[in-house]
């Protein structure tokens, strides 16, 4: 259960380490050093190479401007051996999904399409822990984005304008118009079928 993976201090330290050597394979992919990905990404060379190794936890602002460097969306970010998927495949089984958690934040993501790096289209079944939320900072990163609360609560700021979705909710804006969410709930985990494209 997810409640109980992030209170487990090695799961917290694996999660932490595949998303370092993940963002680290696709810096070294793009022939990119440290510091040019720094520039950037307006973060400093040391908490890049913290994350890289695994012993800083990024935020989902701070993934998707990483994202942004590296000329790719979230779904890259997610575990590599799921993505090895052909180009014609059509159907992602249940059990088949990458997941990306983001313990800090109390947020998961599952990658529900079968490509993950190839596609311009990426749908994610989102996790919100009860308090979850990607921070007091909005954030920007390319593409656009939409979605559907399935469960629970969001709150969702885009621009200066926050917005309470319930279960049925919809929503839809520019990944560039600067935005941040979380579930206000103390006590329900909230579900959101989240779609971007990039």
């Amino acid at each position: 259960m997810s409640s109980q993976d992030t209170s487990n201090p090695v799961s917290e330290s694996a999660v932490d380490h595949a998303v370092g050597r993940r963002l680290r394979d696709l810096r070294r992919l793009r022939g990119l050093s440290l510091e040019v990905v720094a520039a950037r990404a307006n973060l400093s060379i040391g908490f890049i190479s913290q994350v890289e190794r695994g012993l800083s936890s990024p935020s989902l602002r701070v993934l998707a401007t990483l994202a942004d460097v590296f000329g790719v969306g979230i779904a890259a970010l997610f575990d590599s051996d799921s993505q090895e998927s052909s180009p014609e495949q059509i159907v992602r089984r249940e059990h088949e999904r990458a997941e990306l958690k983001l313990w800090r934040s109390g947020i998961s993501k599952q990658l529900l399409n079968p490509t993950g790096l190839d596609g311009r289209l990426n749908l994610f079944l989102t996790f919100l822990e009860p308090g979850a939320s990607t921070g007091d900072e909005l954030y920007t990163h390319d593409g656009e984005e939409g979605g559907l609360v399935l469960e629970g609560e969001m709150l969702l700021t885009v621009d200066a304008v926050t917005m309470t979705l319930r279960k049925g909710d919809s929503f839809r804006f520019a990944s560039r118009r600067p935005h941040r969410f979380s579930n206000p709930s103390r006590t329900s985990k909230a579900v959101v079928l989240w779609v971007n494209c990039v």
